[in-house]
């Protein structure tokens, strides 16, 4: 193999380097065929769906960004959860733009955020046989069975390395780590000589790649010490709290009981057995209030679960952020979310069920290890807590927090967001930001 189809698989490798993890193998069946089916055809036909509707579709889709991007600090986001984790930054300084890939959903921000043409992406697809070849020889046949995801890698790296030299941002600013547009913007920027920065917009877990930016806005400790665990940690690191809690931070949950219980559920929950949770704490505690919230991401048809569970109500993610969901509940159910932190920061009792176990992602944030969240293993445990929270909740649950949020009990509780632009003012206009 010549060194550049060698550099080219190491760089695809490195992009994709989620995908090639066991923890990502060892996904439930179902979740893992969505992402990328198990029948090779099925693969196939939704390579020919992407090269059809997103390389060829892109050709005629018209790009008419409201912002200026030359020399600015670009705001990079994947989805409306990253939108909202980095909006406060536009908010803040004048020469920050929103920035996402052309066709990328972020949901309804969509038309808010200007975009990074990908028409020249179709022309780097002449490096996909050797891409694929290169790969099957790092990763083995993982490389074979996820031949679909390389494909929708392709090009990135250089479209965006093209686009850098174009407009030239004084830096750019992530809020993702290990998609592989944001990773392969990541290197293109280090190829560049472009500064890149990181702002922490959920939890993270030790699956996660290594650091990788010049300077990371972390939350608390936690994600420090499973960054650490990921790999060595590259740039400058300060924690700084969750700015996107700072507006509801002073409006804790206080109530002594609990009456309305909040349940999350997300891609790993399988639809059936959330609905059997769901259907026997309905019966088990009639007199609590139940609302159910998918992730914001999730489009599964939920018609079957409407109709079988009148009583429960539902939250719209696309209309109501998380924080504004749980401000009106006492209590969460969920899984493997990061719903978990959110709801415990604002005094709502957290309670932590796997609605389909799966021994990958056993307690995957570490929040039951660590306290901030009750583990219910079995359907009877979960309604016993919630019975036993609707007769007390604690005032200070809040406080199990402190290790994921490092200005909680500090003068900086609540101003996150301001602490955060300030450390990140201070990188750009320090030498490092320049070199």
């Amino acid at each position: 193999m010549s060194r550049f189809y060698y550099l080219l698989s190491l760089r695809l490798r490195d992009i994709l380097s989620v995908r090639f993890t066991d923890h990502f193998i060892n996904f439930p069946v179902s979740i893992l065929a969505s992402i990328s089916p198990a029948s090779p055809w099925r693969r196939l036909a939704r390579v020919a769906a992407y090269a059809g509707l997103r390389l060829v579709g892109h050709l005629f889709q018209p790009l008419k960004n409201p912002d200026g991007l030359a020399g600015a600090v670009w705001l990079y986001v994947v989805s409306a959860n990253n939108y909202e984790a980095l909006r406060f930054i536009r908010e803040a300084r004048s020469d920050a733009v929103l920035v996402a890939g052309q066709g990328k959903n972020i949901g309804r921000y969509g038309k808010e955020v200007n975009r990074l043409s990908l028409r020249r992406k179709i022309l780097y697809y002449w490096q996909y046989p050797a891409a694929l070849l290169g790969l099957r020889r790092l990763v083995g046949p993982r490389a074979t069975r996820f031949f679909d995801l390389i494909f929708y890698a392709i090009g990135y790296y250089e479209v965006y390395r093209r686009a850098l030299r174009h407009y030239r941002p004084r830096a750019v600013v992530f809020a993702n780590d290990h998609n592989d547009d944001a990773r392969a913007l990541l290197l293109a920027c280090r190829a560049e000589g472009v500064p890149t920065a990181y702002v922490q917009h959920a939890s993270v877990s030790t699956n996660f790649p290594p650091l990788g930016f010049d300077l990371s806005l972390l939350e608390g400790q936690d994600a420090l010490d499973k960054y650490r665990q990921c790999g060595p940690v590259r740039g400058h690191v300060e924690l700084v709290g969750m700015p996107k809690a700072d507006a509801f931070l002073s409006q804790r949950n206080l109530t002594p009981r609990v009456r309305r219980v909040a349940v999350a559920c997300n891609l790993l929950d399988e639809l059936p057995a959330v609905a059997d949770t769901l259907a026997y704490l309905l019966r088990e505690l009639p007199e609590l209030i139940f609302t159910l919230r998918p992730h914001p991401s999730d489009r599964r048809d939920f018609a079957a679960l409407r109709q079988a569970l009148p009583a429960l109500q539902w939250s719209n993610p696309q209309q109501e952020n998380v924080f504004e969901f749980l401000q009106t509940h006492d209590a969460l159910v969920a899984a493997d979310t990061s719903t978990h932190l959110e709801a415990t920061l604002l005094n709502v009792a957290s309670l932590y069920y796997r609605f389909t176990p799966t021994a990958s992602l056993a307690d995957y944030y570490g929040y039951a290890a660590h306290g901030l969240s009750e583990w219910a293993h079995s359907p009877a445990e979960l309604a016993a807590a919630l019975r036993r929270l609707a007769q007390h909740k604690p005032a200070d649950l809040y406080r199990r927090a402190a290790y994921y949020n490092a200005t909680l009990g500090t003068p900086n509780e609540g101003h996150s967001r301001a602490l955060a632009v300030q450390r990140l003012g201070e990188w750009l206009d320090g030498p490092a930001s320049g070199a």
